[in-house]
């Protein structure tokens, strides 16, 4: 029998997916909790094992080679299956109907891959998701129409729940109409918003008023898609995540002097007596936002 060329563990796969993703040996030891020595001998064996150097390392660098960007995939799809094959060994499975509310923006950026994997390892689970505004899945949720929301939220003014998703929010032009966006602060930016009490909204109209900045509400649409068609057709700036900038959207140039946004919090509210069925979905929707930011 031919023998795999070579062998590794699941504890080297997460040493060597957290240097990959912070590139600094400190936080990676940090991540996995482990003393740093312990950290560049797992990477050194594990490169001893594969037989290629996945990292360039100097005093003031560490850089995945190109043997490194290669093995990154492989590394992250194998501890999936091992976390897939644990999930299905030993949760039991359940069955049922879970109500999910959620931003669209979110659900389309992050939540697809999330879903399908719980729908892989819980296929008799009807998942019901709907989308839309903060306050309105926040009315539904307290009517009893939804099991879990994520909701939108001003972490300085509102508390409960479960933080899930925290990032820096940007100012964001149409690729072809940022010209069309002066840094003149005698003359009113033209915005492209959500209707209120978006938090994203609420930021970029605080922003602009300490920075003294004149505006005025171009175009008003509760839905993602046509904010972003505004957006890109140059009818006015809007404020996205920094992670969450689709194809024809940029953002905004610094020369236009806009002023910098306070961070977007995504958090988590559960239903009371939610059943065994939702409280797997929401402990997987929290641990897979935990990887994905690398946290």
């Amino acid at each position: 029998m031919r023998l795999l060329p070579f062998d590794t563990d699941s504890q080297s796969l997460k040493a060597f997916l957290a240097l990959a993703e912070t590139l600094n040996f400190t936080r990676a030891a940090q991540k996995i909790g482990r003393s740093q020595s312990a950290l560049s001998m797992q990477i050194r064996r594990l490169e001893d094992s594969v037989g290629r150097p996945l990292f360039y390392r100097t005093q003031r660098l560490v850089k995945l080679t190109h043997d490194g960007e290669v093995f990154l995939g492989y590394a992250r799809s194998i501890l999936d299956l091992h976390r897939e094959a644990h999930s299905r060994l030993h949760e039991p499975e359940v069955e049922g109907e879970i109500r999910v509310g959620t931003p669209e923006d979110f659900a389309t950026h992050y939540l697809p891959e999330v879903l399908a994997a719980f729908r892989a390892l819980h296929p008799r689970v009807l998942l019901n998701i709907s989308c839309d505004l903060t306050l309105n899945l926040v009315k539904a949720f307290e009517t009893g129409q939804h099991d879990i929301v994520l909701v939108k939220r001003d972490p300085q003014t509102v508390d409960g729940g479960v933080r899930v998703w925290r990032e820096p929010l940007v100012w964001v032009t149409g690729e072809r109409n940022s010209e069309k966006v002066t840094s003149d602060k005698d003359l009113a930016l033209t915005l492209a918003l959500s209707p209120p009490p978006c938090i994203y909204r609420a930021r970029a109209l605080a922003a602009l008023a300490r920075h003294g900045r004149a505006w005025r509400i171009g175009y008003t649409s509760p839905s993602l898609t046509g904010t972003l068609a505004a957006v890109r057709s140059g009818l006015g700036i809007s404020v996205l995540p920094a992670n969450m900038i689709p194809k024809g959207v940029k953002v905004a140039d610094e020369a236009l002097g806009l002023p910098d946004l306070a961070d977007a919090e995504i958090a988590m509210l559960t239903a009371d007596g939610l059943g065994p069925a939702g409280a797997m979905l929401a402990r997987h929707i929290i641990d897979s936002l935990d990887r994905m930011r690398g946290a």
